[in-house]
């Protein structure tokens, strides 16, 4: 029982930040003051608990650092005129009515190719952002079409962590799961994208005009050389080759073609690297400013606090009454529904989707067998994350995108796909029970 009354205490302190719009991170300290009160009411040691938190932290370092490059690469690909120019050929070559639905195929093949969302979001993601501001798309169609590409590679991509994160977790073959994943996507995948190709049509927007157009031409040296940072991101994620190191090459050519190509300075180029970039045109500047690594930082605090989580709750062992009630309740509904709810509410508390995912499977991994546990952790808890204001996948793509919460209404594939198969599940369940 204490167990529940500190997630429901954990639960209202969210809920009391978000009505008063202030950062999640307090309701975070909150909660890591509740559940360590939650250990010592229990008899486990201060000490130990502290250094359990810290045990958590130190699992998502590998995240920590890519919020870093992702900062720094989203401000570089803006300074070195990488975005203007596929900006400005983009307009050329790209329709507006049909922009919304190739933001989402182009980030669905990106985020397979290299197996991040968050890195798929700041590169192609701000492309294609970029392009629908200019054209005066309206950018909540866009984020969340960006949301529904980037977790369509993150949930059945090889190099994907969390696809190898739940084959760990659940001890299952990964390339089994893919087959599964894919078997199980394929009507929300294309009501997906019947979905955007509507709203394109159904979208009042023009082509860029040609002095926005010409805004890039004064400001920026749009020589070819400037795609460069964006095909070596394509062909080194062809090659395999780890996402950090990825980033990071693109970083340092993009360092370099602004120093040489751009004529900035080295002094500017860390201070945008740092600070986000921003330029002296007013008009331009509203299209391009963004990034940089403090773009970060509160994202960075709430994985951070929230992996934190994980080490108490091992400890103190506070989930094993909740996992019992969940078991009783599933006897009533079915074991799918449990995972569904269980996926939200763990998303909800975990704020990232390492920890949700580790969550729900603790919570629920008992109710199915191992292979149907993978399948329907990929399509519940993976996706539903990203629906979550708060949790970082869905907050730091769009912080990337410099777009607003309402995109989540517009990210179709992150809740078709598990309606769809809870649909599915409901249908089997029924036809069992009536041939019983």
């Amino acid at each position: 029982m204490g167990s529940i009354i500190a997630i429901l205490l954990f639960s209202l302190s969210l809920i009391f930040c978000l009505l008063l719009k202030l950062s999640v991170v307090y309701a975070l300290i909150i909660g890591y003051m509740i559940f360590v009160i939650y250990g010592l009411i229990k008899g486990h040691n201060l000490i130990v608990l502290i250094k359990k938190s810290f045990e958590g932290v130190l699992t998502v370092k590998n995240i920590l650092l890519v919020f870093i490059l992702i900062g720094m690469i989203t401000a570089l690909w803006r300074a070195s005129g990488t975005i203007a120019y596929i900006v400005y050929m983009g307009s050329k070559l790209i329709s507006p009515s049909i922009l919304i639905l190739l933001t989402f195929l182009l980030c669905s093949i990106l985020s397979v190719l290299i197996g991040t969302s968050l890195g798929t979001a700041a590169t192609m993601g701000v492309i294609c952002a970029s392009i629908g501001k200019a054209m005066g798309v309206n950018p909540y169609y866009i984020g969340g079409a960006v949301l529904s590409g980037i977790y369509f590679g993150d949930r059945c991509s090889p190099m994907s962590t969390s696809a190898l994160l739940i084959s760990e977790l659940t001890k299952t073959n990964l390339y089994t799961n893919i087959k599964l994943m894919i078997k199980t996507s394929i009507i929300p995948f294309i009501v997906t994208c019947l979905f955007y190709l509507f709203l394109g049509f159904k979208s009042k927007v023009s082509n860029i005009s040609v002095d926005v157009t010409e805004i890039f031409k004064q400001n920026y040296n749009l020589n070819i050389i400037v795609i460069i940072p964006a095909i070596l991101i394509i062909i080194l994620s062809i090659l395999k080759i780890n996402v950090k190191k990825t980033m990071l090459v693109s970083i340092v050519i993009s360092f370099i073609i602004a120093m040489f190509i751009q004529r900035d300075s080295i002094v500017a180029l860390i201070n945008y690297s740092i600070f986000g970039y921003h330029h002296s045109n007013e008009r331009l500047n509203l299209m391009m400013k963004g990034g940089g690594i403090l773009s970060m930082v509160n994202v960075s605090l709430i994985v951070g606090i929230s992996s934190s989580y994980s080490g108490i709750f091992k400890e103190t062992k506070m989930l094993v009454s909740l996992k019992k009630h969940l078991k009783d309740f599933s006897k009533k509904t079915s074991s799918y529904f449990v995972i569904f709810l269980s996926s939200i509410i763990s998303g909800a508390i975990a704020c990232n989707q390492s920890l949700g995912t580790i969550l729900t499977n603790e919570l629920c991994g008992e109710l199915v067998e191992k292979q149907k546990m993978a399948i329907i952790l990929e399509n519940t808890v993976i996706l539903l994350v990203g629906l979550i204001p708060w949790n970082i996948a869905m907050d730091v793509p769009l912080k990337t995108l410099d777009v607003g919460i309402m995109s989540g209404l517009f990210a179709f594939y992150l809740y078709f796909l598990p309606l769809w198969n809870l649909f599915l599940n409901f249908i089997k369940e029924r036809k069992y029970k009536i041939k019983i």
